[in-house]
């Protein structure tokens, strides 16, 4: 069907809305051409209004182009004023646009979109919110911007978000972002289905590519999908105040809705998980609970790496002492919570009340730069080197057992093929000669001989990209919190 498809239909298609995107593109540039945020607030103009019905039958034609003949669209689209953000999710592909050409809501984007020849104009359209990488203080101003436009009774156009903030591939719903919700507006929640017997629209992190997805999509006879608003959500004084608490509970009712699982895992927590570096975790690591417990206590990712140099100098100034949990709550510079218990818990092995600073240090590390190992390496090895810049096996064990959150580890087979010399210790340039020679260091010399019996690591899943794929199926995700919440005791 394929090869049938690429030579006959796949073409005409391709070529079709490819000519009905370069036609919509001369209707948006002149009607963006000279409006500002004052005309955007009053109601459109009689060839406006024009305009935006002629660029949303181009945009279903283009569509239809693509084989989605029809759209099954179920519930009532709030207006505005009930509701000024609509919540989509799941978000599994580039064709979750389908919503946004039905309803030109404004959506929040990365500013280089705006800047992408014929696809940028249309996009300037629909006045979206911009997010730019290169501003450090984008993330405040962009939440600044969707409140402004959200208390303003109906005034802007209704803002759709879609709160998980990366593509998944539909299983269950990830962790909503709180950006949607910290307005405390009432939020429409619109979930998307695509029912087709071939899926060839999920397109995550993992997988085909972009090119892929669309070939295999437009080889599709007929592609389905149904968009369901679902009814208002209204939030508590509660949820106002708390735009977590909102987020996780419209996420529940966008699951039941599609009768799929959540998981408390991020977008984040798989860049971990799947991380290239040379220690993969192992299935039964504590770092993804670290990690958790790390956004929970309110270390922002676009700071962490500061916070971890920040960390790390006092650390060392601290001279390898044990510190309490009150001096723990003093070295982080966070008033004693549940979540910093928690997170004390993790490193308190031995459960006499007291951890060693460097553990947290380095478990850090993993989590700011999940596939950077040798840095990880270098910076445990300047907490825990003497004063003539080595380590012995029992370090080692330390620093290698917290950077991949298990409880026991055997480094010995590792130590002596480092340890060329049998001097009994070794120096950071020693270990990195011998990490150039042997890139693979964890597989050969560590998950290779005792990881299978240790941790229940079976080896047939070493073969894997990850050791902890099992973590995010929605089946497993319940059990799997329950058993990393003291894994190093």
């Amino acid at each position: 069907q394929i090869a049938f498809m690429t030579l006959t239909l796949f073409p005409i298609r391709l070529f079709f809305a490819a000519f009905m995107m370069l036609l919509a593109w001369p209707f948006a540039f002149i009607a963006s051409m000279g409006s500002d945020e004052q005309e955007l607030e009053k109601p459109l103009s009689w060839w406006r209004k024009i305009v935006d019905i002629l660029l949303k039958a181009i945009m279903r034609m283009m569509w239809l182009a693509g084989g989605f003949h029809w759209i099954n669209v179920k519930g009532r689209r709030a207006l505005p004023a009930e509701a000024a953000i609509l919540t989509v999710a799941p978000h599994s592909s580039y064709f979750d646009a389908i919503p946004v050409t039905m309803t030109f809501a404004s959506i929040v984007m990365k500013a280089e979109s705006k800047d992408i020849p014929v696809w940028g104009t249309l996009i300037k359209y629909i006045r979206p919110v911009f997010v730019s990488r290169s501003d450090q203080d984008s993330r405040r101003k962009t939440v600044e911007e969707i409140k402004r436009r959200a208390q303003s009774d109906g005034k802007w156009p209704q803002i759709m978000i879609f709160p998980e903030g990366t593509c998944t591939n539909r299983s269950c719903l990830i962790t909503f972002k709180p950006g949607a919700f910290i307005p405390g507006v009432p939020v429409q929640p619109v979930v998307l289905r695509y029912p087709n017997k071939l899926d060839t629209i999920t397109w995550t992190w993992q997988g085909p590519g972009a090119l892929e997805i669309l070939w295999l999509t437009l080889c599709q006879f007929h592609n389905s999908v149904e968009i369901e608003f679902l009814p208002v959500y209204i939030p508590s004084e509660e949820e106002r105040k708390n735009p977590v608490l909102y987020a996780n509970n419209v996420r529940r009712v966008m699951a039941e809705a599609l009768g799929v699982s959540v998981t408390d895992y991020t977008f984040e927590d798989c860049q971990l998980a799947l991380a290239e570096g040379q220690l993969r975790l192992p299935s039964d690591t504590c770092l993804l609970e670290f990690a958790k417990l790390v956004r929970s206590l309110g270390l922002k990712p676009e700071t962490l790496e500061d916070d971890l140099d920040k960390y790390a100098a006092s650390a060392m100034e601290m001279k390898k002492e044990k510190v309490d949990l009150k001096e723990f709550s003093a070295y982080l510079e966070f008033p004693v919570s549940h979540t910093l218990e928690s997170m004390f818990a993790l490193f308190d092995e031995n459960e006499d009340g007291i951890i060693d600073i460097r553990e947290f240090v380095i478990a850090l590390s993993v989590v700011c730069k999940p596939s950077k190992t040798l840095e990880t390496i270098q910076l445990a090895f300047q907490l825990y080197q003497s004063e003539n810049g080595t380590i012995t096996e029992e370090n080692l064990a330390h620093i290698l057992k917290t950077a991949m959150g298990v409880s026991q580890i055997n480094v010995t087979h590792l130590f002596r093929a480092v340890d060329e010399e049998e001097k009994g210790e070794i120096t950071y340039d020693d270990f990195y000669r011998f990490a150039e020679l042997h890139p693979h260091f964890a597989e050969d010399y560590l998950y290779a001989d005792q990881m299978g019996a240790e941790s229940g690591l079976e080896t047939s899943s070493l073969s894997a990209p990850n050791g902890i794929c099992t973590d995010f199926s929605p089946e497993n995700a319940e059990d799997k919190n329950k058993a990393l919440q003291k894994k190093l005791n």
